[in-house]
């Protein structure tokens, strides 16, 4: 199986979309692949949401999209017959873990304490979602469990910004960041595509 972070390759910003209509989806995947990036996140949080992760991958066909914040088995299909290329879970649980593991595609399992990452390595888990950072103790929570769980790596989303992401980098635990900073709302009612591109080189930079 594939390992997300090698998906990710040297990219280290995972950027996320939501979007209220699969054109809107489309326009900011297209913002954010003028950037230079590979891969994006859809976060399954409207009902426009597969829709748009379909048409991304439609009218963007180098891209690699996955499906966020997965958390059944429907949801799971769903994304599947979409044609997400990776999945990404806000939480886990035994049952939801058992099901990814048969999924066929990589994913990125949500932890947000210690007892979560021990359940998800005993699945076979090395990369993992630490959300929501911001309020599970952030970088110092990460450091602090580094010599703990040394196989294990994070991409932690939730809180994280264009201030604080180096807090995050710099560990070496981690080897991406997730984030909406890239994709303001306000850009995208605006139509404002330039700026999510701009955000975008900075924020994998």
């Amino acid at each position: 199986m594939t390992s997300f972070s090698s998906l990710m390759g040297n990219q280290t910003l995972l950027p996320i979309i939501q979007a209220d209509k699969p054109e809107e989806g489309v326009a900011i995947a297209k913002a954010m692949a003028e950037a230079g990036l590979n891969l994006v996140e859809v976060v399954l949080r409207t009902e426009a949401s597969l829709e748009a992760l379909s048409a991304i991958k439609a009218a963007l066909p180098d891209l690699i999209v996955g499906a966020g914040t997965v958390t059944n088995e429907k949801l799971l299909k769903q994304a599947i017959d979409a044609g997400a290329d990776f999945i990404i879970t806000p939480a886990v649980s035994e049952g939801l873990l058992a099901k990814l593991a048969d999924c066929g595609l990589p994913v990125l399992p949500g932890v947000s304490n210690t007892g979560e990452i021990l359940m998800a390595r005993e699945f076979g888990y090395q990369e993992l979602k630490l959300f929501p950072a911001a309020l599970s103790g952030g970088a110092k929570f990460l450091s602090s469990i580094s010599s703990i769980f040394q196989d294990i790596s994070f991409c932690p989303t939730g809180g994280v910004t264009a201030d604080n992401k180096v807090d995050y980098l710099s560990l070496n635990n981690v080897f991406a960041v997730g984030g909406t900073w890239v994709a303001k709302k306000e850009w995208v009612a605006a139509e404002n595509w330039q700026a999510i591109t701009d955000a975008c080189i900075a924020g994998n930079a």
